[in-house]
């Protein structure tokens, strides 16, 4: 199943949905496995080790420190991963009020991870987009 990729589409059909749950970001060395008990929502593989994104419940139960809490807003809408513009949009829209977004896209959604204490006026900025 393809994904949308007219970006005027996308925006109207965002459709942002805040998990209850705050994330955390943590990070284990080259030579570590990924502790029982966590299932990760992200797992990514760089050079200096692996990056680690959960909730910080399971994070913390492993023994793990994260970079804060971060909420987890979801765009509902399926974006085609050649679809140009959306990130842009999002980023743009949140830097308008001083809110960082770091993005991980997958094959049917785009994810947007904000500061925990600013998830709410962030879910506002996003639904305005539509």
């Amino acid at each position: 199943m393809s994904g949308e990729t007219d970006l005027s589409r996308l925006l109207a059909g965002l459709d942002p949905v805040l998990d209850p749950d705050p994330y955390g970001y943590a990070l284990l060395g080259a030579d570590q496995t990924l502790p029982a008990g966590i299932t990760p929502f992200g797992l990514v593989r760089e050079a200096e080790g692996m990056t680690i994104i959960a909730t910080c419940t399971q994070l913390e139960a492993a023994g793990l420190d994260s970079a804060g809490q971060w909420a987890r807003i979801t765009m509902m809408v399926h974006s085609a991963l050649e679809a140009v513009g959306m990130t842009a949009a999002m980023a743009t829209a949140l830097t308008g009020v001083g809110i960082s977004a770091n993005v991980v896209a997958a094959y049917h959604h785009d994810h947007l991870f904000v500061p925990w204490d600013r998830r709410e006026q962030a879910l506002t900025v996003l639904r305005r987009l539509g």
